[in-house]
């Protein structure tokens, strides 16, 4: 039967388009869309970060067992806190540790569903009418999406390509205004695969506490560092500025699907808990939802087993990985990455299209690349920075070499004629 025609009180969320058209998703939606059926090659994809199902990065079995454990044992079942479960938090507090000149408490670790709920967490809590962010260019998109559906105003400083990606200090001291409420860095980084030195992140700190606003430390890929430049992460300087660490097991363990990640204060100062910023994360966490409680439980025997032979296996690989990256692109005349990469799974690599006929931009570049020689890489505009890509080396070597040889036969079948 017909429904009489009438005007209906709902619709759907316009707020929700324009969050979700900037993600590394839909851009990989619309590249994988053009891949060739037709075509008999394999598919490659050097488009995200997630290699867990390349048998060079297999997580540990320590991991597993972790998790078979907490199921089996039937007491994880039930409801977690808001905050997470004690012992998992206890656990994380001293993981985080290691070298901090002030040590986190349990209080001080939320548990997230994954690192991307802990950045909802942060931007939630954050936004105010006519506030503003400080993000990086390029960057994590993730976070433009929540800014833009929390209608926090986003600005963006530059990371400099021909410092090694380091923060362009004097553009967030321009930008920033007092409205500004944080600065976000992501270290090591994504997209650039650079890590930042111990002397940078104290000039970030001294910038924003002279600005006086609070750090968003972005450790997603925590400790996945090969390079001459080592890790430290930013909450050792938590007595400078309050930090927000957010972070998760899922790049380090590689495990993405399992979605246990968190979000972390360093604030040996009390400034997060005098202006409400804990009060409002805790308030937040209630009426969001939870890790499960099994992976939650798990999460003790994960930390306290896995060998360190399984994260040097890892980092060897992302290494070996990234000089074959670093390498296969400098054959490529119409390619240039302006740093080796140290850290992460990625590399940044700018576009010369001068060289290259019958190439628009850099979606363009990627949508014919996936059409001729099913190949996925991520244009960067979609990290924010137009006619670079975003390639991830983090997949099995063999493979990774037959990609990067591919996109060298496209750009030499697209170089323009002498």
């Amino acid at each position: 039967m017909e429904i009489e025609a009438k005007r209906w009180g709902f619709r759907g969320k316009q707020e929700l388009n324009a969050a979700s058209a900037s993600t590394v998703r839909a851009y990989l939606n619309q590249i994988i869309g053009r891949i060739n059926k037709d075509n008999s090659s394999s598919v490659i994809r050097l488009g995200h970060g997630d290699p867990s199902h390349f048998p060079s990065f297999k997580t540990t079995p320590a991991a597993e067992d972790a998790i078979v454990d907490a199921l089996r044992s039937a007491k994880h079942n039930c409801y977690a806190p808001s905050a997470g479960v004690l012992p998992a938090r206890r656990a994380i507090a001293d993981y985080l540790n290691r070298d901090l000149p002030c040590k986190l408490s349990p209080d001080d670790v939320y548990l997230t569903s994954g690192c991307n709920q802990a950045i909802e967490v942060a931007i939630n809590v954050l936004s105010r009418p006519g506030a503003n962010i400080l993000l990086p260019r390029p960057g994590f998109p993730y976070y433009e999406s929540c800014s833009a559906y929390n209608h926090l105003e986003v600005r963006h400083y530059d990371l400099l390509p021909e410092k090694g990606w380091e923060v362009d200090l004097d553009a967030v001291e321009t930008i920033a205004d007092e409205n500004t409420v944080a600065l976000v860095i992501i270290n090591p980084g994504n997209p650039c695969g650079n890590v930042f030195s111990y002397e940078q992140l104290h000039k970030v700190a001294e910038t924003a506490r002279k600005l006086g606003i609070l750090v968003i430390s972005d450790e997603a890929y925590d400790n996945l560092a090969f390079g001459s430049t080592r890790y430290v992460p930013m909450r050792v300087l938590g007595s400078t500025v309050p930090v927000l660490t957010v972070g998760s097991i899922s790049k380090r363990w590689i495990v993405p699907g399992w979605r246990l990640g968190w979000i972390v204060t360093s604030d040996p100062n009390s400034i997060l808990k005098k202006s409400g910023v804990i009060d409002s994360i805790a308030e937040f966490l209630d009426v969001s939802s939870d890790p499960a409680t099994f992976i939650q439980a798990a999460i003790p025997q994960i930390l306290e087993n896995t060998k360190e032979d399984f994260f040097s296996k890892i980092i060897s690989t992302l290494r070996e990985c990234a000089d074959i990256c670093y390498n296969r692109i400098e054959e490529i005349p119409s390619l240039t990455s302006p740093k080796k990469p140290e850290g992460s799974m990625f590399v940044m690599v700018k576009l010369n299209l001068s060289m290259l006929e019958d190439i628009n931009d850099d979606m363009d570049f990627c949508l014919k690349l996936a059409e001729e020689e099913s190949v996925v890489v991520l244009p960067g505009i979609a990290m924010g920075l137009k006619n670079w890509l975003r390639i991830t080396f983090a997949i099995e070597p063999y493979l990774l070499q037959e990609g990067l040889g591919r996109i060298k036969g496209f750009c030499q079948r697209h170089a323009k004629k002498q």
